[in-house]
């Protein structure tokens, strides 16, 4: 079993900044994606950005110009930088992983960290 743990979120106000961070544990094999999606109140859940193991990059368009996804793949974790915040982003965040497992494919969810975009 894998455990992926979240960090930093939190109240925010507009045009401001925050850096996400999550650490996976467990019985890890071989990480392939990770990345970050986000649920707002009342609506589905959605890619924010995803990283590749070589190293390659995804981001929604709405974030495009204000997010940076980074890992480290030594330390098995996955940080996503978001710059110039505005109340839209207000959502529960979560990290995501998948892996190749001896046993196949194997994908799992943090718990979520609430951030909240508000003056």
């Amino acid at each position: 079993q894998v455990q992926l743990v979240e960090s930093g979120g939190g109240l925010v106000q507009p045009g401001g900044s925050l850096r996400l961070s999550c650490a996976a544990s467990g019985s890890i094999f071989n990480i392939l994606g990770m990345g970050w999606y986000r649920q707002a109140p009342g609506k589905q859940r959605e890619l924010v950005a995803g990283i590749s193991n070589p190293g390659f990059t995804n981001y929604a368009d709405s974030v495009k110009d204000r997010a940076t996804i980074s890992r480290d793949n030594a330390k098995n974790t996955v940080s996503l930088q978001m710059n110039s915040l505005k109340p839209e982003d207000t959502a529960v965040y979560y990290c995501h992983s998948d892996h190749r497992t001896p046993w196949g494919p194997k994908e799992y969810w943090g718990q979520g960290t609430q951030v909240t975009v508000s003056s």
